[in-house]
């Protein structure tokens, strides 16, 4: 959140507690506008621009619900905290079906207070910061669902722009669940194929000959059960796109055929002795490391170099900054519309943590924490209580730790292999990834795995 002041607009109709907020609050570090005339609020608010309405609720002429009310209609979004007598419960809910954002009850301790009102203002700060990159987001063209501002995915959307209307082969790389289905999607939808189908298949989802026979058809008659003659999935793709997800399950044997196919552009359905030509664009994608299966022989090196002529990857959530603030408040806002529930956003407290998740998962953990917390939550909003265990009780992980006495220390080469090994897991063992990020080149890195295994037993 932001460090600057909070601008607090306080209304009294006794002088005396306006002086009490202006100071009180002065010393807690807010900036205090005080005034005892809901008009002459009201007027202010159409001036001037606040991060808080604080007003009591008993005032002669205009009330404070009134008040909240008509600030509303002419700052929609203000957070208003109002203060009304102990004990009065009804008066609370009355300001709070106005649009209050908290109340306090008399008498108040100015700490309470204070608390009260920063949550309200980092609450406005929240909803204004996600209200911008929403802005930012739609001031630059949209890929098929595609959310985030951050550096990492303008990178992303740099690459989008360049290729959209070129027929090159594209390897989509990323953790699981960073949405690579949805940069394939978008490829299509952006180039000259849109027209055509997009066909997708899950390589690690069938079983090698199903996964043939899907991909390239059958004749009647080629295995048992094949009743009729049956189009793969290539063909069915004509004219369009065939997005490979998760290529890098695939079969050395099924890698050969694809291979061929893609060499020559034609292809042979098991049992047949005819050749299909085929027009389809190749998109594929992987969690894996393919130049490291490569080397160990599971991935066929012609075939990663023909698919791979761009590499378009996908970062991390963990390394996405806010996008994790725009990405949960879409989320919120389609899912509530879904249930029918009126969530409208996130609580501070709440945002914060969500901030601070490392996010294993990447967007697809996001989506389903976000879909939980609006099911739990009982307010307008999710609170910090309504986020899952794993989120709300998250700290960051450190490599190293401070020592108390010099027998606890370790040399410097325990500290590189705590922190590689540190890398490698945060890389879901990705070593390509785990030595970009250490700045080492992949052999360098295997030497290193491969001695310390060897030393380990």
């Amino acid at each position: 959140m932001t460090e600057r002041p909070a601008k607090i607009l306080a209304v009294d109709d006794d002088a005396a507690m306006c002086s009490v907020l202006e100071v009180g609050l002065g010393r807690r570090g807010f900036e205090v506008v005080t005034s005892t005339h809901a008009q002459d609020a009201l007027a202010r608010l159409r001036d001037e621009d606040f991060d808080a309405l604080l007003t009591d609720l008993q005032m002669p002429g205009v009330g404070g619900i009134v008040l909240c009310t008509e600030a509303l209609a002419i700052r929609p979004g203000l957070p208003v905290v109002v203060i009304t007598a102990f004990g009065s419960l009804e008066s609370a809910i009355a300001a709070m079906r106005a649009g209050a954002y908290d109340f306090i009850t008399k008498p108040f301790d100015l700490d309470v207070l204070a608390m009260a009102l920063r949550r309200a203002a980092e609450y406005a700060w929240l909803k204004q910061d996600v209200q911008r990159l929403k802005q930012e987001l739609a001031e630059r063209p949209r890929y098929s669902g595609i959310v985030g501002e951050s550096s990492a995915m303008r990178r992303v959307y740099d690459l989008l722009e360049r290729t959209r209307d070129s027929e090159v082969t594209v390897l989509v790389t990323g953790e699981s669940g960073t949405g690579k289905e949805l940069v394939a999607r978008a490829l299509h939808d952006a180039s000259g194929r849109s027209h055509g189908p997009f066909v997708a298949v899950n390589c690690a989802a069938l079983p090698e000959a199903l996964l043939e026979s899907e991909l390239f058809g059958h004749a009647k008659g080629a295995f048992t059960g094949a009743q009729v003659q049956r189009s793969g999935l290539i063909v069915r793709a004509q004219s369009g796109t065939l997005f490979l997800d998760e290529i890098g399950e695939m079969s050395l044997a099924v890698q050969a055929k694809l291979l061929r196919a893609l060499q020559e552009r034609k292809l042979r359905p098991l049992g047949s002795d005819d050749e299909t030509a085929f027009d389809v664009r190749i998109i594929s994608a992987t969690n894996r490391d393919l130049l490291g299966a490569v080397e160990e022989g599971r991935f066929r090196s012609d075939l990663y170099f023909r698919i791979n002529v761009l590499d378009i990857h996908l970062p991390p959530l963990r390394e996405r900054g806010n996008d994790v603030l725009l990405l949960a408040q879409q989320h919120l806002e389609r899912t509530a519309s879904n249930v029918g529930k009126a969530v409208h956003g996130l609580a501070p407290e709440a945002a914060a943590k969500l901030r601070a998740y490392e996010w294993p998962g990447n967007v697809r953990e996001l989506h389903n924490c976000i879909e939980r917390a609006v099911a739990l939550t009982r307010f307008d909003h999710v609170t910090l209580d309504d986020l899952p265990d794993s989120v709300r009780k998250y700290s960051a992980s450190h490599v190293l730790v401070v020592a108390e006495s010099p027998g606890d220390f370790v040399g410097l080469e325990e500290v590189e292999r705590r922190y590689i090994l540190r890398v490698l897991a945060a890389a879901q063992d990705n070593r390509s990834v785990a030595a970009r990020i250490l700045g080492l080149d992949r052999k360098t890195l295997q030497r290193k795995l491969a001695r310390w295994q060897q030393e380990d037993g």
